[in-house]
């Protein structure tokens, strides 16, 4: 049996390229950027009008002129209209070029237009206000998203504004989730007393259609030939094989002795921890990475978020940084074992994250979950946790 941590980085030491792909930015949404993005050019590419109104030689007003001439009308998109002496003006729009014989931009606001002639309503006029100057944003060729993100809304918006139609991402394993156990029936059936539904495989592939996966299923008898039959070819076409059930103690957990046979190297079997602990996590000389998560609801959940998003973040080089919340109340567990404890995530007046603990009634309660926002890990080390200490959480909802 190893610890948490142990677990971690072996399953971390295990990351895999899955290489890259070009594709279009507009199907790039939830994909990982596999390269930078740049600037084609300065950002804003121009001095910039960001008020309505009028653009001056601020010398003018400096110099007591309140009264201006309009010229012409300028709008956003069109060649810059120049004024010829600082009597002048040019009546101009939001995003317009600013002509460069103008510094200044005086809003609608402040001004009163008659017959073509403008007077200013203010005493109050600073040089080059209400102008966006080209290259304050980025200059040229610097860099506006890094490689290793998930693509966002904010990052289409980028693509499309420096015209970077084909992206490169990394590209998406091939997925299968195999469910295991005689006493499992399809969902759309009526289970007798002693029958549940399948649902561990739904959660996963729901879990997983977040990150653009779209898995296969498969459910498998306890009936070890099966298994190594099918295994043997799920082996050859998937990288990664993620089941649910049939790796404990029983005498029908057969997927890891069946798993062994079939040249899958064991890296570890049990997981000093709770929910979760038989856990077992191997590698086929093929490549493929072997998750066999626990068959009880939550401890299938705790396996995936704690250790399989943490490594598939990490084989696509998505930069991670670790959650932390304050615990809410008291909490006490006496086995030992690290613990995963459901908590409800809020924030308080002085915008700090809290957790607050519903324990529920063990692997097997992942109604309770519905309750909670994340799991929050208590160290092995200790049995009693006190109100106002900080500790890790994993979340699988978002709170805002």
């Amino acid at each position: 049996m190893v610890r948490v941590e142990e677990a971690e980085g072996i399953i971390l030491g295990q990351k895999k390229d899955f290489g890259s792909e070009s594709i279009s930015f507009e199907s790039a949404m939830g994909r990982v950027l596999a390269e930078a993005i740049m600037a084609d050019r300065d950002l804003p590419a121009f001095n910039r009008v960001t008020m309505d109104g009028i653009a001056i030689d601020f010398e003018a007003f400096k110099n007591g002129q309140r009264i201006f001439s309009i010229k012409s009308i300028q709008a956003a998109g069109e060649n810059p209209i120049e004024i010829d002496n600082p009597g002048q003006c040019i009546e101009i729009m939001t995003g317009a070029v600013l002509p460069g014989s103008t510094n200044t931009i005086i809003p609608y606001e402040e001004i009163e237009i008659n017959d073509g002639v403008v007077s200013l309503r203010t005493a109050t006029v600073l040089p080059n206000q209400h102008i966006h100057s080209r290259g304050k944003d980025k200059k040229q060729y610097d860099v506006l998203v890094e490689e290793g993100q998930f693509i966002t809304p904010t990052v289409i918006s980028i693509a499309a504004t420096v015209g970077k139609t084909i992206l490169m991402v990394k590209k998406l394993p091939a997925v299968v989730i195999i469910s295991t156990g005689d006493e499992l029936i399809p969902m759309n059936e009526t289970p007798t007393p002693f029958q549940l539904r399948r649902s561990n495989n739904y959660t996963l592939r729901s879990a997983l259609s977040e990150y653009c996966l779209h898995a296969e299923m498969l459910h498998l008898p306890d009936q070890a030939d099966i298994i190594a039959e099918q295994l043997r070819e799920c082996l050859k076409v998937h990288d990664i094989i993620l089941l649910s059930g049939g790796v404990s103690m029983g005498k029908f957990d057969f997927v890891p002795p069946v798993l062994e046979s079939l040249g899958v190297k064991k890296l570890f079997h049990k997981v000093q921890q709770r929910p979760g602990k038989p856990f077992w996590f191997g590698k086929d000389p093929g490549g493929t990475r072997v998750f066999a998560f626990p068959g009880n609801p939550v401890s299938t959940f705790v396996c995936f978020y704690r250790y399989f998003l943490p490594w598939l973040k990490a084989s696509w080089n998505v930069k991670q940084a670790r959650s932390f919340a304050i615990l809410d109340r008291d909490f006490t567990f006496k086995p030992a074992l690290q613990y995963f404890l459901p908590v409800k995530l809020s924030i308080n007046e002085k915008a700090e994250l809290l957790g607050t603990p519903f324990e529920g009634n063990g692997s097997g309660d992942f109604a309770n979950l519905m309750q909670t926002d994340a799991f929050m890990e208590m160290p092995l080390e200790r049995d009693e946790f006190k109100k106002g200490e900080v500790f890790p959480i994993w979340t699988f909802k978002q709170i805002l």
